[in-house]
């Protein structure tokens, strides 16, 4: 049961001058340079991200596709089953055969709230004024040995995240935050990103990222394909 409950955990969580010199704005106009420029971010609609997630011993096949700011899904096959997670603008459903679910669950309004951030798939820091968000520049830290602006965002529901962006290459080495629990209660979360590298059509991802359920790897990550909506209907 611990496995499963990682699943649903991994799924609801599911981006030169001195420091005493930084703005919260310069960090966040370098971090938008090193993902390909304000331009390119711009053009991308919609993310389908191949790969596994490693847990309890067993690398879990995965898919995971979003379309900007309308919806995700999160394919698991396990053990001869399919099982799915959806999330919407208005609602998210689970289907976990795995867990013996012989139908669709409506998830509790809280956890929707709470995974809709994963919706928007040019990051939250872009552009995060028009979000309706605010960003703090708390300073520079050591992550693993590496300097670090630590920069805090909070969105328009008052949802905080921490950002850790590598001074070198200006991108995201770190987040953490709180977000709900399947069992609904808050949660302490961290994240790491590592093997920053741009797809075939010159988009930047973390190919590989280590959650507190575990690390997850991705083998493709195809970017403004055509996605049937339909795939987010329950």
């Amino acid at each position: 049961m611990r496995l499963f409950k990682n699943l649903l955990t991994a799924a609801l969580v599911f981006t030169a001058c001195s420091a005493g010199a930084q703005t919260a704005d310069d960090i966040v106009a370098k971090n938008v340079e090193s993902m390909g420029g304000a331009a390119k971010l711009t053009t991308l609609n919609s993310v389908k991200f191949n790969g596994s997630m490693s847990a309890q011993g067993q690398d879990i096949p995965m898919t995971i596709t979003k379309l900007n700011m309308k919806g995700m899904r999160l394919d698991i096959d396990l053990m001869g089953t399919s099982n799915y997670q959806i999330i919407t603008p208005d609602k998210g459903y689970m289907f976990f055969p795995i867990q013996g679910m012989t139908e669709p669950k409506e998830l509790d309004a809280d956890l929707v709230k709470t995974a809709q951030t994963q919706l928007d798939v040019q990051g939250a820091l872009f552009n995060y004024k028009e979000k309706g968000s605010t960003v703090e520049y708390v300073g520079t830290e050591k992550v693993d040995g590496k300097d670090v602006y630590h920069l805090k965002l909070t969105d328009k529901n008052a949802k905080a995240v921490n950002y850790f962006i590598d001074t070198k290459t200006n991108r995201v080495s770190k987040t953490s935050g709180k977000t709900k629990g399947p069992d609904g209660q808050d949660m302490d979360t961290e994240t790491t990103y590592a093997d920053w590298k741009q797809n075939g059509d010159g988009f930047w991802f973390p190919y590989s990222m280590t959650t507190m359920q575990g690390p997850i790897s991705y083998d493709k990550i195809e970017t403004n394909i055509k996605v049937d909506e339909s795939i987010f209907k329950n």
